[in-house]
């Protein structure tokens, strides 16, 4: 298994000096760094990212977050499957965010421009029309399409994305 990533977050002292103000992991909800706005407020102190709890940042904001994408468990029916991934989605806040699942229940399109990178393992992007194979540094700009991700492989894949707001499509 790969191991979990480290997250080293600079910001300043009392004197005005740059120092590491955090040095461990992510959040439970993978998130690595969250912004409110644009322009970004690094004044703030504090783990930003324990602000996140939910699937999209807020408008004009980011989030920044890695995903591990275990691998398709085919011995669970569609059914359970389908309850687990709405649990999911509904514990983000972003039960609407889900879009048709009869091809995948982890179907969804957010209001965002998303960057992501894969760093480990591989994954399948399902889209409406077609799938694409990704293997490590491959990088996907998601520009508010219906999609989900598949692992078809043994091993988990790792993402790290950027959800940047925007416009709904």
């Amino acid at each position: 298994m790969a191991r979990e990533p480290r997250r080293v977050v600079t910001g300043h002292d009392t004197e005005g000096k740059s120092v590491v103000v955090i040095d461990g992991p992510p959040t439970p909800f993978g998130a690595l760094w969250f912004t409110q706005a644009a322009p970004a407020d690094n004044t703030s102190v504090g783990d930003a990212a324990q602000l996140v709890r939910k699937l999209e940042p807020p408008r004009g904001g980011t989030i920044f977050r890695y995903a591990v994408i275990p691998p398709e468990d085919t011995s669970i029916s569609a059914e359970e499957r389908e309850r687990s991934t709405a649990r999911l989605f509904a514990q983000m806040d972003a039960t609407h965010c889900r879009t048709d699942t009869a091809r995948h229940p982890g179907m969804h399109k957010t209001r965002t421009v998303d960057y992501v990178i894969l760093l480990a393992g591989e994954v399948t992007m399902l889209l409406d029309k077609g799938e694409v194979e990704l293997k490590p540094f491959d990088v996907v700009v998601q520009r508010g399409t219906s999609h989900a991700w598949i692992n078809k492989g043994k091993e988990p894949a790792i993402l790290a994305a950027v959800l940047v707001d925007a416009d709904p499509v």
